[in-house]
């Protein structure tokens, strides 16, 4: 059940696609026209007025949490699964070095669900700052601001005695292979305890299909994106991109994707190409598409400012950057230099910033990455020219601790600057709107600017396309990756935390630059991270220039990195058929173990295990020199020991605490009682990979079976029934 509020007048995200009637418009008594909502709907109220589970005080939602409780959610976030204890705040920032104590990453997924002796979802609706005090002022406390106190409230509760109509209670028309086929008639509309493959759902994950329903099916990337994907800031020329491919095929190392950072421009320009570097552009694609290698560059948010160049050109023309207070186009400095930003609220700017990416699909490119679309700014022009007037002053000048200190403000300060984002305006939907109004829009549009485009230029094809910046409602459109983290043991932990938040929010096609973006990685770092990464749908090696190299044959002997990409390789029927699941049905990817085994305490504060799908549970080593971990079991498990891409070992463990040891050649997975882990054969991209002939490991009895989704990965027209096969021991 969805229960919607509606506070002043709040800015359209777009973020839900159809609307339950309002419960409760809050407004002052000023208020004399509430565009968003329907005149029934209309009303003026006092801020005593009952909304379930929370209080209104005219400033903040606010809720008292049992010492129990648990709150999943807020997506992309530091700490833990577990977000109790912290402030964050949802202001899609570039922080590059995040440590615990940082409050706002890349996204701003405003989702939280808590969970205890009453368990129900709250999606805060605004594009507005927002900020979430998760008991760190006090403990037993929930308390949400809105910086302009205007947003749409979604409280979500299970409903007992209806059923989920997004989850698979659908009759499969897929193939038998081999079993009886037991159909299933369509549900009602919405949900409480049903039951997908025979697994009962849980509340928790009831409420999470129940938002899902209300924003939107997941993003569906192509099959080849589940491949393994190598990335370094930057592969500056052809014959670099040729070597990289080179070494992965001459270790037959699994390779599908190479990615191109920003030294394939021309002078950092969005949609050219740098013709010294790269003279055989179109050549190299096809040469490397030819290898089942495909080429995947940036886009940036920023269009440099440059006569001539035909965006810059055409942008001007059109009025399609963002202005000034004054009506100027804004002038920001990003990689290309001084920039103007493309409106990407404005539609019409929107579509006509999302058909140039036509430019390199012409090329025969297949995939983007949009960055720096918070959208970060290294300066403006107007604080930059503040800073040189104020220089002199301090030339020559014997600075002391408070002038040393102002003068590196000024010069760390030039950055991001809050007043910056308040000094340029949008026109969205006719109406001239200050940017941090919308801040946490921009990376949103950017990237449906890229996917409506798509579906007009490629409308029968999956285009890969995923951002780092992003606001609930953009899963619709394109996956993430979690934003510049660092080389750090940290951040691998972090990478497993955000993944159940992130599905939470839509985001399925989701993952972190495997073995740290900043600082210099480790060999057994990059194992370690790379065990984790194989059981992420985006699987991508990123690293920054002037860092250490970190492709798997840059630390010399390659078979263990062999092994463990082989590893991912046979894995893949599993993984896409979990993923494809799971964007079909509103369902998750990446679970905490509360959300299946809910009454037991130990595995509702499990931090550091994942269930990857129906059948697996993972529990990586996140400790260096650690040689295994501790184990929690919440039921008795098949522990499934791989020593490369091959099974080592199969051993029955009983529920409870257990350490097991885990070599950095090896991945250890477990499998739950009564499923099914089919593996592929072989394959050192995704096209190699041998779908028909499986080899079935599993923790079950004769007769039992497997629901194995698969399709020819290209098509955007899928859905459930048609991809379904039964497998079955």
């Amino acid at each position: 059940m969805v229960r919607r509020f509606v506070f002043g007048n709040p800015i359209e995200t777009e973020a839900v696609l159809e609307k339950p009637k309002a419960a409760q418009v809050y407004a002052d008594k000023t208020d004399t026209a509430n565009a968003n909502v329907k005149g029934e709907d209309k009303a003026v109220v006092e801020s005593g007025v009952s909304i379930p589970h929370l209080a209104w005080d005219g400033e903040a939602l606010s809720l008292r949490m049992d010492e129990e409780d648990i709150v999943y959610g807020l997506g992309e976030n530091v700490r833990g699964i577990n977000k109790r204890g912290w402030i964050y705040v949802s202001n899609c920032s570039d922080i590059g070095d995040h440590h615990e104590d940082t409050h706002s990453l890349y996204g701003a997924h405003n989702f939280l669900l808590i969970d205890g002796k009453e368990t129900f979802g709250l999606f805060i609706d605004t594009p507005a700052k927002v900020t979430f005090d998760v008991g760190y002022t006090k403990y037993d406390e929930l308390r949400i601001t809105v910086e302009d106190s205007a947003f749409e409230l979604y409280v979500i509760e299970a409903a007992a005695g209806d059923v989920i109509g997004t989850l698979a209670n659908v009759m499969y028309s897929g193939r038998d292979a081999g079993c009886e086929r037991e159909e299933k008639a369509a549900g009602d509309d919405r949900g409480v305890r049903v039951e997908l493959s025979g697994q009962e759902i849980s509340i928790p994950e009831q409420i999470v299909r129940e938002f899902r329903g209300l924003i939107g099916r997941s993003y569906i990337p192509p099959k080849w994106a589940f491949g393994v994907g190598q990335s370094r800031w930057s592969y500056p020329t052809a014959q670099d991109v040729r070597e990289v491919a080179r070494q992965y095929h001459e270790h037959h190392i699994p390779l599908d994707m190479i990615y191109l950072d920003i030294d394939y421009m021309e002078r950092c320009k969005d949609f050219t190409i740098d013709r010294e570097a790269f003279p055989d552009f179109e050549e190299l694609v096809e040469e490397l598409k030819k290898q089942g290698v495909r080429l995947i560059p940036i886009i940036d948010a920023g269009v440099k400012i440059e006569k001539g160049y035909d965006v810059y050109e055409e942008g001007i023309e059109r009025g399609y950057f963002c202005k000034d207070a004054d009506g100027k186009e804004f002038v920001v400095g990003v990689w290309p230099g001084r920039c103007h930003l493309p409106d990407m609220l404005d539609d019409e700017a929107r579509r006509w910033f999302g058909h140039k990416y036509k430019t390199l699909l012409d090329m025969g490119i297949e995939g983007f990455w949009n960055d720096m679309n918070e959208p970060a700014l290294f300066y403006s022009e107007k604080r930059l020219a503040e800073l040189f007037d104020k220089l002199p002053q301090y030339k020559g000048k014997n600075m002391g601790v408070d002038d040393f200190f102002e003068f590196q403000r000024m010069a760390f300060g030039l950055s991001n600057h809050p007043e910056d984002y308040r000094s340029f305006y949008h026109n969205y939907r006719g109406q001239r709107v200050r940017h941090d109004k919308v801040h946490n829009l921009f990376g949103y549009y950017m990237t449906r600017a890229a996917a409506e485009a798509f579906e007009e230029l490629e409308p029968e094809k999956r285009i890969l396309l995923f951002s780092r910046a992003s606001y609930i409602g953009m899963h619709r459109y394109g996956g993430v990756w979690t934003g510049d983290n660092e080389s750090w043991w940290s951040h691998l932990l972090m990478n497993l935390k955000m993944m159940p938040a992130l599905n939470m929010c839509g985001f399925l096609y989701a993952g972190a630059d495997i073995g740290g973006f900043g600082s210099d990685c480790t060999r057994d770092l990059l194992l370690r991270w790379l065990a984790l990464g194989i059981f992420l749908p985006l699987l991508r090696n990123h690293s920054a220039l002037g860092s250490r190299k970190q492709e798997p044959y840059a630390f010399g002997d390659t078979e263990d990195f062999r092994g463990i990409l082989a590893l991912r390789c046979r894995l893949l029927p599993y993984l896409y058929s979990e993923f494809m699941k799971a964007a079909l049905t509103d369902g998750m990817y990446a679970r905490p173990l509360g959300f299946v085994w809910s009454e037991d305490p130990i595995a509702r504060r499990v931090e550091d295990q994942l269930l990857i799908g129906e059948s697996v549970m993972i529990a990586p080593v996140y400790e260096q020199n650690a040689a295994g971990r501790m184990v929690y079991l919440p039921e008795e498990m098949k522990l499934v020991r791989f020593r490369g891409a091959q099974i080592a070992e199969e051993t029955v463990l009983s529920a409870g605490h257990h350490y097991v040891e885990i070599p950095l050649d090896e991945v250890v997975l477990f499998i739950r009682k009564g499923h099914i882990l089919p593996l592929a054969q072989g394959g050192e991209c995704v096209a190699d990979v041998d779908w028909d002939e499986l080899e079935l490991v599993h923790f079950a009895e004769r007769g039992a079976r497997y629901e194995l989704y698969d399709d020819e990965g290209e098509s955007r027209n899928v859905e459930l029934d048609d991809g379904i096969q039964w497998i079955c021991l």
